[in-house]
């Protein structure tokens, strides 16, 4: 049985159907991130279940307790805000130790728990500090340790990492991650950002409009996305979607792409699934890292196709190079070597890597194959 269950579970403001109908399970232990854009209604999710927001309708259980007309006191969870939400006229510790005080947990218990999350957030030499003297990412972390030192049943995390640079960002992750691990404890995160999701995550659950468009581990939602919208959203860059035409050819199929001024490319593909469409207009989906150069090209795969391709713009990263061509009146980007001598306008080889292909119906922007 999940730990943490929501069945179909709606949400309504007035007229306005915020959640429609949301199923998802976690496991106990768990790390579940809700990913979509803004409007979404990924923190409407998580304040019902956190008590905050009342459901319209559906159930939300916590380890097989329905909590749906519990008051958020009574739910057993701890909630880390976006803002911090920290006292300023308390110091760390104080603000640390607040919850408890108001629970009547004697003193000497409150400063032995306060001492060890701060311990574990690296966090000791900042409890006499007032909010005001301490960093964005220190902030934070106070926010995590007032949870923490509640040793709930499940944490909620809302978008808690929005506020900080880029590199504050990679390292409180990489700090999330690494107490999650050692703690073990059921963990519900907001973020509109896709890396975030993909690098904390047990499993994903990416919304849009109200509407859960697929549930699954971050390897399922990247490499088998349900829909036009997953495989856009998630990965950066997005996959490449190119409108295409499914050819029947001998036992296989072809996949055509149209190109300016040029005979359309034809790249032979092994998916059965896919000869129930021949004839038909598709779209193509290929993650850039599945575009690239001969020598760059997986040597386990079994479906790479080689094709000489115009190259528009060179785009260099550090460690890969991102090259631009077009294809079927869409830009296209592949990932090749740092190393990779190409230059714009010029024509070179490109690898395709067929077994990560994907393909979508364009009317219903359904997977198909």
């Amino acid at each position: 049985m999940a730990f943490l269950e929501i069945n179909n579970l709606h949400k309504r403001f007035g007229a306005v159907d915020v959640l429609k109908g949301i199923n998802l399970q976690v496991d106990e232990g768990g790390f579940l991130v809700l990913v979509g854009p803004s409007g979404c209604g990924k923190s409407t999710l998580l304040n019902t279940i956190a008590g905050l927001e009342t459901i319209s309708e559906g159930e939300i259980r916590i380890n097989g307790r329905a909590v749906n007309d519990l008051h958020p006191s009574q739910r057993d969870i701890a909630m880390v805000f976006q803002s911090y939400a920290l006292y300023p006229n308390m110091s760390v510790g104080q603000n640390i130790a607040f919850g408890m005080e108001m629970r009547g947990v004697p003193k000497a218990e409150r400063d032995k728990a306060v001492a060890e999350v701060a311990k574990t957030l690296q966090i000791s030499h900042l409890l006499d500090r007032k909010p005001s003297q301490l960093s964005g990412g220190q902030r934070q972390r106070v926010a995590m340790g007032r949870a923490l030192v509640r040793n709930p049943q499940v944490f909620l995390f809302d978008e808690p990492l929005s506020n900080l640079d880029a590199k504050l960002r990679v390292d409180m992750r990489t700090e999330i991650k690494r107490l999650h691990q050692s703690m073990k404890t059921t963990i519900v995160y907001v973020t509109h950002d896709q890396i975030e999701a993909m690098t904390l995550a047990t499993k994903i659950a990416v919304l849009k409009d109200g509407l859960l468009q697929q549930f699954g581990t971050p390897h399922e939602i990247y490499n088998n996305p349900a829909n036009l919208f997953v495989a856009d959203f998630m990965g950066s860059p997005a996959m490449n979607l190119i409108p295409a035409k499914i050819e029947a050819n001998g036992a296989g199929c072809a996949v055509v792409l149209a190109r300016d001024g040029n005979p359309p490319l034809h790249l032979r593909a092994a998916n059965e699934a896919l000869r129930a469409h021949a004839g038909q207009e598709v779209i193509f989906g290929l993650r850039p890292e599945a575009i690239t150069d001969e020598s760059g090209a997986d040597r386990m795969a079994g479906g790479v196709v080689k094709a000489d391709c115009q190259v528009e713009v060179v785009e260099p990263a550090g460690a890969d190079t991102y090259v631009v061509t077009r294809l079927g009146g869409r830009e296209v980007i592949g990932r090749m070597r740092s190393d990779m001598q190409v230059a714009p306008h010029s024509t070179v080889p490109f690898a395709f890597n067929m077994d990560k292909a994907v393909f979508f119906d364009p009317k219903s922007e359904r997977r198909i194959a």
